[in-house]
């Protein structure tokens, strides 16, 4: 068909117009013939897809979304538009993919008032789609025989990620890493069998560290402190702050003569673990998190150890995350796991925390590579 540019742009305007007043027949009577030309742009096949929506021929509007997005392929509406047309059609998969890519593009743009709800409407729509999927896995799973009291926790691990639950978390270090190594976030104490040892002895840990704590908390310094010749492009609100501090028995591999003297026992009972003998280990030390205070998310420097929380003094309202998973502090029970993957803390009641800390050689490690990590860690100059 030719027609003119003013006759184009005369059915444009009678089309828009016919569309504003619900007459959609009309419109798409004006926009068909412009399509027909070959020089309808994006937003006329935008037009004629709204007027065939509002004649129900989803067929007609399918086709001219299609053409849209080949001229426009980042149009957030045309995609949108399009997943209504595959739900309508019962392609739930084609809906989902189109919901999805919608989403994706409209995270970078700048998104107007009324396309907003649309969004919000898409958005809604995939996650009821995602929960179907996860009834229908769970009711298959189950008639396999494989109801959730029945699963391994790695495969119950899996599902959950699967269904947007739980996060893939991985070993993150801020200095070394060291490969090959398995991501696990707590490591079950029954599998080391010094930590009895150390268990079996946490009250007279206990009453050390309480009798020093009745004197005051002279010793104790915040964990995170300063340095004028390493400064910190964040702004953590605990750096030099006291609501998190530390009385260190062996800092960085340097021991604390004074502190050991009035904590023996915690000393002793400490060197029943794989304590890692290098030039920047092992650390142990109390560390005291005040009422109200949180730990932010943060990983540790290097994966070739692992952490053990020996909690001491521990009220109500406080609670570890490491990576997934969520524990509390239960006194007299260490926890073990790997500070390398995101973890953070909180003391949500009215009490100070305490819980003493120390680092071990990850039991994956052979002896030779625990030699060769030490060889590295003992010349600054290799880091």
């Amino acid at each position: 068909m030719q027609l003119s540019n003013q006759e184009a742009e005369n059915l444009i305007r009678e089309g828009v117009e016919a569309l504003q007043q619900g007459r959609s027949r009309d419109a798409r009577a004006r926009f068909e013939p412009v399509t027909q030309t070959g020089r309808a742009n994006a937003q006329i096949w935008l037009l004629l897809a709204v007027a065939c929506r509002a004649e129900n021929d989803a067929a007609a509007e399918e086709a001219a979304l299609d053409q849209l997005l080949v001229l426009e392929p980042q149009a957030v509406r045309g995609h949108i538009m399009k997943g209504d047309c595959r739900a309508h059609a019962d392609d739930e998969r084609g809906a989902l993919h189109c919901y999805e890519i919608a989403m994706l593009i409209a995270a970078n743009q700048e998104i107007p008032a009324d396309l907003r709800g649309e969004l919000q409407r898409a958005e809604s729509w995939i996650a009821r789609f995602r929960a179907h999927v996860v009834e229908q896995r769970e009711a298959k799973l189950i008639a396999r025989g494989l109801p959730p009291e029945k699963r391994s926790a790695r495969f119950q691990h899996s599902l959950d990620i699967l269904a947007g639950r739980k996060r893939i978390y991985v070993q993150e270090p801020t200095g070394y890493y060291f490969p090959e190594l398995p991501q696990i976030q707590f490591f079950d104490p029954a599998a080391f069998d010094w930590v009895p040892a150390i268990e079996g002895v946490a009250g007279a840990i206990k009453r050390e560290i309480t009798d020093l704590l009745a004197a005051g908390t002279q010793g104790f310094r915040p964990y995170m402190q300063a340095h004028t010749d390493r400064p910190r492009a964040d702004a953590n609100q605990l750096l030099d702050n006291i609501d998190w501090s530390a009385l260190f028995l062996c800092e960085n591999g340097m021991v604390s003569e004074a502190i050991i003297a009035r904590c023996p026992r915690t000393w002793e009972a400490v060197q029943a673990a794989p304590l890692p003998r290098i030039v920047n280990s092992p650390t142990v030390m109390f560390s005291l998190l005040r009422a109200g205070a949180r730990i932010t998310p943060h990983t540790g420097t290097h994966n070739a150890r692992l952490i053990c929380h020996l909690p001491l003094i521990v009220p109500p309202g406080c609670g570890f995350r490491v990576g997934n998973e969520v524990r509390e502090w239960e006194e007299g029970k260490l926890l073990i796991f790997d500070d390398t993957i995101e973890h953070e803390a909180w003391n949500d009641s009215k009490e100070d925390r305490v819980v003493l800390i120390f680092d071990i050689w990850r039991p994956e490690l052979t002896e030779q590579e625990r030699q060769e990590v030490a060889a590295f860690f003992a010349d600054p100059a290799l880091g």
